[in-house]
């Protein structure tokens, strides 16, 4: 799926050499600081390595057209953008940027119940907890329907119970929809439960990748 050779940016990442499969959940952890959230960016092309070569289906990024990558890799950051207006116009608002066809309102209430979020359509998206807003920008990225969810922290602002509900929920997903997931997470313990593959980040190298 993605794979980094002789990768570089600035003096937060040095990758040698590294590779995150297809159709499998590969969560990156480590230090706050070590070049994580970073590590998302450059697999989005929302920025660009100094030095060194990314590939996402053994073509080169720099013969793929951002806007159609970003389409097919969906990245949510770990404080999600929510628009002026209600929930059900923050979860189509998605569907319009990328061009997509707009979802029923059977469809909206489904991914709500997915996402737990026992809220209305019409009701203001802006006063939502940190919490919730969290989860309708998740619900927004389900419903683009993408090859890879690239997740920065996608439970730091839920309970443990929730977590827990929105997890077990989105990695099934994943799984049964063969979807590519790729998360950053400080939750060694998220990592352990849900993940094929755990890559550890120290000082932005990649230090340990191990499978379960």
């Amino acid at each position: 799926m993605f794979r980094l050779e002789g990768v570089r940016y600035k003096n937060i990442l040095d990758i040698e050499s590294l590779l995150i499969p297809a159709g499998m959940v590969t969560s990156v952890v480590g230090e706050s600081g070590s070049g994580k959230t970073t590590l998302l960016k450059l697999l989005n092309k929302l920025i660009s390595p100094d030095r060194g070569s990314i590939f996402f289906n053994d073509k080169p990024f720099s013969e793929i057209n951002s806007i159609e990558l970003r389409r097919k890799v969906v990245m949510l950051s770990q404080s999600p953008a929510i628009f002026p207006g209600t929930v059900k116009h923050n979860l189509l608002i998605g569907l319009k940027f990328a061009e997509k066809p707009g979802a029923t309102d059977q469809d909206l209430a489904t991914i709500l119940k997915f996402i737990h979020l026992s809220k209305d359509f019409e009701d203001d998206a802006e006063k939502l907890s940190g919490g919730e807003k969290q989860r309708l920008a998740l619900g927004r990225v389900i419903l683009l329907d993408p090859q890879v969810f690239m997740l920065d922290e996608p439970s730091s602002s839920l309970d443990e119970e929730t977590e827990k509900l929105v997890m077990d929920k989105l990695v099934s997903h994943s799984r049964q929809k063969g979807k590519t997931l790729i998360m950053v997470t400080h939750a060694k313990k998220i990592a352990q439960a849900y993940s094929d593959k755990i890559i550890e980040i120290k000082n932005g190298r990649e230090a340990v990748t191990c499978r379960k």
